[in-house]
């Protein structure tokens, strides 16, 4: 644990005049025993175990309220989940519905799930293929850019909207590349930090009218106005939320049986601390004490689900000192995450949903060792697992080789032989290298506009 300056210019490190910025040389060891440390933390364990310390703090009002005025005086546009999305209806934290699409679906894909976990999106949209849905994978599309706002301080709100509303509308309009109508596909969120940061955006949109003047001059150039409108979502849904409400749909495809499995969730901070009031909570997962994305798809499919005592705790992740002080971020995921999980709750894999926390606490083990710090655990999405446990191969579809956490003994435990998997990746590799390629979606259908479209 650290201490900063005092504020008078003077860091604490006696350099005359340093500026105080949150990060750098400028902080100093506290020197505080383990005993004092804990103490110190102890209030996460004790104080924040329930759902009720959200809900009894100052109730804030449903921001869908403005949105139905602003819509009625001509305002906006609201962009809805209809019938034809097959919308199941989920309770939030103080009990409002939520609809979240099953069916119909625009991905709204992950900047850093196709960098660093690819086998992420693509058990999505294998799950998907499974049950027959329609959805649309398409490159016309751009990341929310709220990594650098969140990492950097350089991205502004104005900024953040406009991707937002731009992202939303190409969702809006992307069907009538096949002759089909507007808001024939629904956008559903692939990353908690995209989800978080757009329902921030969405509620400061409106609530201000001269943010929404000016993004209207900026989408207006663009041409993503509707009617001269701005096309504000009426949900904004994350995948893990899709996963929740099909989940029995999941069981029933299931092939492998996971009940010896002993599994531990790290909830992300992006998708139920930041605006809290949009996070799914179900009476039938943790007694509605706790968010229930994640959780709920691990029991359906029969695994242990385990608790532990930093299950609030963030990641490590937390953008900002991931980029300037990454040995807290490695410290504290292995410190306050892995070693709890591996020592406590004696877990075979830690579930998560999102892209940041992924991996985080799957890259920094093994920069752990290092340090003595020798705890190894399996990490992955929730989506990765199900797709495992539903039959999807742990190399092709999953893509587990990309992972620096060690999965062969999670992969034995559950009856899935590593060598002979690899072996039949590296055969389907040679395919690949002879042309011969296989795709979860036709690729055709990617481009809706632009130079290589074809109708």
């Amino acid at each position: 644990m650290a201490t900063s300056s005092n504020g008078s210019g003077d860091s604490g490190n006696n350099v005359p005049g340093e500026r105080f910025t949150g990060h750098g040389n400028e902080w100093r060891d506290s020197n505080l025993s383990p005993e004092q440390a804990q103490l110190a933390t102890a209030w996460v364990e004790t104080k924040v175990d329930k759902r009720a310390m959200l809900t009894n703090k100052e109730r804030v009002d449903d921001v869908r309220d403005i949105m139905w005025e602003l819509e009625k005086d001509g305002e906006i546009v609201v962009q809805r989940v209809t019938d034809e999305h097959e919308p199941v209806m989920v309770k939030t934290l103080y009990g409002w519905d939520k609809k979240v699409p099953t069916n119909r679906l625009w991905h709204h894909k992950s900047c850093g799930q196709c960098g660093n976990i690819p086998g992420y999106p693509s058990s999505v949209l294998w799950l998907m293929n499974q049950m027959n849905l329609s959805y649309l994978d398409e490159t016309d599309q751009t990341s929310c850019t709220a990594w650098n706002y969140h990492g950097s301080g350089i991205g502004n709100v104005e900024s953040l909207a406009a991707v937002f509303l731009r992202n939303f509308h190409q969702a809006y309009v992307s069907a009538k590349a096949r002759g089909l109508p507007e808001n024939y596909f629904y956008p559903l969120v692939h990353c908690g930090t995209s989800f978080g940061n757009y329902k921030e955006i969405r509620g400061y949109l409106l609530h201000s009218a001269e943010l929404r003047e000016r993004v209207k001059k900026i989408l207006g150039k663009l041409g993503r106005l509707i009617d001269g409108k701005l096309l504000i979502p009426e949900e904004i849904v994350h995948y893990s939320e899709w996963l929740h409400v099909v989940r029995d749909r999941i069981k029933d495809m299931q092939q492998i049986d996971v009940s010896g499995v002993r599994a531990t969730i790290h909830p992300a901070c992006h998708v139920y601390k930041m605006v809290p009031e949009d996070a799914v909570y179900d009476d039938d997962v943790l007694g509605g004490n706790r968010v229930a994305v994640s959780t709920s798809v691990m029991d359906a499919l029969g695994a242990q689900v385990i608790d532990y005592r930093t299950w609030y705790d963030c990641c490590g992740f937390g953008f900002r000192h991931i980029i300037s002080e990454r040995e807290f971020t490695r410290s504290f995921s292995m410190d306050r995450k892995i070693k709890v999980a591996v020592e406590e709750a004696q877990a075979d894999v830690m579930i998560g949903h999102d892209t940041g926390c992924i991996t985080t606490l799957d890259k920094n083990q093994w920069i752990g060792k290092a340090a003595g710090k020798n705890y190894e655990l399996a990490v992955m999405a929730d989506c990765q697992f199900a797709a495992i446990a539903c039959g999807a191969h742990p190399f092709k579809i999953a893509q587990l080789h990309w992972h620096a956490s060690p999965v062969q003994d999670l992969m034995g435990k559950i009856g899935i032989d590593w060598d002979k998997a690899k072996a039949e990746f590296e055969s389907y590799l040679k395919d690949v290298e002879a042309g011969k390629v296989e795709t979860l979606y036709d690729p055709k259908l990617m481009i809706t506009s632009g130079p290589g479209f074809q109708q």
